[in-house]
């Protein structure tokens, strides 16, 4: 009989990475059925109450970290709890030297830093308004990684940062690479004339890998938070954004990706750019209704994003075209962890007139309930399907079941997949992929993916792409090229 088992760490706090990190480490442990470590929050509280993860007469509060093991016998549960403590220990003892600084306070930070200019929030959602308000106070810039922001509290802060000159980068806020630093998720990409300004993590990693792949570099990519660009917000960081690339001598070719915005804000932006002495890229992925001035192009696939920018910046050639393969089944299933790049696969199949369902469905795509016979993409890194589990891309086995599941029906011809790497991502997602298509054989249906990221990535891109081909698996040089792939092949086969 399985025995659950908690520990309450009154007043610690994690960074949430560190969090799903291990619990994907503790749930590999063999005769471990589950394992989780969140902050004890009102709604990680009902996660793991969902799950079975909690005991009874367990007591917690907001700002204690709450460890939930259940195995398959006590003796398994306490060595996972006792691996679990050594694992909370790694990260303060990771990469530590004499002189590092490890600041308990903002403020102490500040005084050990003076010439910072930069603070990146990690805290509960709950505490994050509070601590980047004081950031902004201390004149810092501010990313905050944390979600579960209040939109209030967001448009605030924001408000706040534009009267002091500054910016707020999210809340939710995943990707960024300032002056050439990677923050979050992002990769390693050389050093550039192109920025970028995005409302979408894994759509700035896609672009910003594509234009390293052509030979290019970023100067800047600053992500905004997926609700910057909405009527609320009113694009309050984008602009604030695209001012600074506008003075900033490095940048001469700007990349603007998002869902399409509210009415309100694309005309805030046009006039901007219309104003604008530098060239543009305007990537709305699932719209391509929108007039702009003569110093901007408009795409709606990232990677046409990603060549138009360097065209622009450089001359250079259109990234390179895919070939076909065959699929023997009638239906594609887009199983991703990015959510833009689940959208731009949506895109894709729309432009050749392909019917398609999604989770998050782009304008002219319907939204999946049940239906099973038609071309389907899911953005597996939906909170709906990460509730008590680590991002796929942190843990590519979220997406294992799905992925089987496809693999074993009999309509689908072709299997979709994106495998993201860089800081922050798994170390192997594709040989854990590699893993599970060993055990589970795939019954006819192709298996096509694209790799986001770099050959300077801790994954390195080239060995990624070279586990996945080994395994059988078709990789296209983009996702919207894996897109085209699996279509050709529908038309073919």
């Amino acid at each position: 009989m399985s025995v659950t088992v908690n520990i309450v760490r009154a007043g610690v706090f994690l960074d949430s990475v560190v969090l799903m990190q291990i619990s994907r480490e503790l749930t590999a442990i063999q005769g471990v059925e589950d394992a989780a470590l969140m902050m004890a929050t009102p709604a990680n509280w009902d996660i793991l109450s969902d799950a079975g993860l909690l005991e009874e007469d367990t007591r917690a509060g907001p700002g204690d970290l709450l460890v939930a093991v259940r195995a398959q016998d006590r003796a398994i549960a306490d060595l996972t709890l006792q691996r679990a403590a050594e694992l909370m220990e790694r990260p303060a003892q990771q990469n530590s030297t004499p002189r590092e600084l490890r600041p308990l306070t903002l403020r102490s930070a500040c005084r050990q830093l003076p010439d910072a200019n930069l603070a990146l929030i990690s805290v509960p959602g709950d505490f994050a308004g509070a601590e980047a308000r004081k950031a902004l106070r201390a004149g810092l810039n501010v990313m905050i990684f944390s979600d579960n922001v209040a939109l209030a509290e967001e448009i605030s802060l924001k408000r706040e940062a534009r009267d002091l000159g500054l910016v707020v980068m999210g809340p939710d806020c995943g990707t960024a690479i300032i002056d050439g630093v990677p923050l979050a998720f992002a990769n390693v990409v050389p050093r550039g004339d192109i920025a970028i300004v995005g409302a979408s993590g894994t759509g700035m990693q896609e672009v910003s890998c594509l234009i390293a792949h052509a030979g290019e570099g970023i100067s800047h990519a600053i992500g905004v938070g997926g609700r910057d660009l909405t009527e609320a917000v009113g694009a309050i960081s984008t602009l604030t954004a695209l001012d600074w690339l506008e003075r900033d001598v490095a940048t001469q070719h700007i990349v603007l990706i998002s869902k399409p915005p509210a009415p309100s804000v694309v005309d805030q932006i046009t006039e901007f750019i219309r104003r604008s002495s530098k060239s543009y890229t305007v990537c709305l992925v699932g719209s391509d209704n929108l007039a702009l001035p003569d110093n901007a192009k408009l795409t709606t696939t990232l990677k046409d994003a990603a060549a138009t920018a360097v065209t622009n910046s450089k001359g250079l050639e259109a990234l390179p075209a895919v070939q076909r393969a065959p699929v023997a089944g009638s239906y594609v299933r887009g199983l991703y962890s990015g959510g833009t790049l689940a959208a731009e696969a949506q895109v894709v199949f729309l432009s050749h007139g392909q019917p398609v369902l999604s989770n998050a469905p782009v304008p002219g795509a319907r939204l999946f309930t049940s239906e099973r016979t038609n071309h389907i993409m899911i953005d597996l890194g939906d909170d709906r399907f990460t509730r008590g589990r680590p991002h796929p891309m942190i843990d590519p086995a979220v997406r294992d079941e799905p992925i089987c599941a496809a693999l074993s029906d009999p309509d689908v011809g072709a299997v979709l997949l994106d495998v993201v790497i860089g800081f922050g991502a798994h170390p192997d997602p594709a040989g854990h992929l590699a893993g599970l298509l060993d055990r589970h054989g795939r019954s006819g249906s192709v298996v096509i993916a694209s790799v986001t990221g770099t050959d300077e990535d801790p994954q390195v891109r080239a060995k990624q792409v070279s586990v996945l081909e080994r395994a059988g698996v078709v990789v296209a040089p983009s996702n919207a090229d894996a897109a085209e792939l699996a279509l050709a092949g529908l038309k073919i086969g």
